[in-house]
């Protein structure tokens, strides 16, 4: 009798840190579904690097600053299970889509704490209860947030706020679920060179000077410093870690 394939549903998984967890989850073993917000054919990029790992993958548009997209998504995630794996389940749902803007809290608009709200909190909260009913008994469930839930950076009062409740939500869903045998992690971020928040890092030399600084091994993080922490926490060896936050960020403000 074969064994059946483990699926990972990564949200935001077409590019920077996500795409390089859907690509480091693909190397354990694992098939991908990724989603993208606007840009298919960075999606369709990352597809074709996890199909030339040997394992499945397939990409699907998901916006979640729009609510009451959410439903007809996890409709769309069980039509492709089925179609494309013949299953109607999966096992692993990494949160990790998410908008960046570096804002001083006296500057912050309603509008722009709405989609914050929406995209880091609200969205991913629901989404996740939408997606229980879809996961395997000893599946995972792993929520980025950010460092600057343990140290204060100005500008990131709404980004970190809403990290700090997905934090206190993560706790949660492993004391919750873990009667359904599904483990819930967060993996927290420390200062990463990638396009996030319009590349804030790596188009600032000042600020990237300034962040190595910090760190006591001298240097910002790369994407690859962080899916492969994710990728480890969707593995059998990491079946007894639940509850956690585990911050990777090379040190910094240690």
């Amino acid at each position: 009798m074969s064994v059946q394939k483990k699926i990972a549903l990564v949200t935001g998984g077409s590019r920077g840190l996500g795409k390089d967890m859907a690509i480091s989850i693909a190397k354990k073993g694992i098939d991908v579904i990724l989603t993208y917000r606007n840009n298919k054919a960075d999606a369709g990029n990352t597809v074709s690097e996890i199909e030339q790992t040997g394992q499945k993958a397939a990409a699907l548009q998901l916006d979640m600053s729009d609510f009451n997209s959410l439903d007809g998504f996890v409709t769309q995630v069980s039509t492709m299970l089925q179609s494309e794996w013949k299953v109607s389940s999966f096992d692993f749902l990494i949160n990790n889509a998410g908008m960046g803007a570096t804002v001083p809290f006296e500057k912050v608009t309603e509008e722009l704490f709405t989609d914050f709200l929406n995209v880091h909190f609200k969205g991913v909260y629901f989404l996740t209860q939408k997606c229980v009913p879809k996961i395997n008994p000893g599946g995972r469930i792993i929520n980025i947030s950010t460092g600057t839930t343990r140290f204060s950076n100005p500008g990131y009062s709404v980004y970190a706020s809403m990290k700090g409740a997905i934090e206190v939500f993560t706790k949660y869903l492993a004391k919750e679920l873990g009667a359904k045998g599904i483990g819930a992690n967060v993996v927290a971020p420390g200062p990463v060179e990638t396009d996030f928040n319009s590349a804030a890092i790596r188009s600032n030399p000042e600020m990237k000077t300034r962040l190595s600084s910090l760190s006591p091994l001298g240097r910002v993080g790369n994407a690859d410093d962080i899916g492969g922490v994710v990728a480890f926490l969707c593995t059998e060896d990491a079946k007894w870690i639940n509850g956690q936050r585990i911050e990777v960020s090379g040190g910094i403000n240690g």
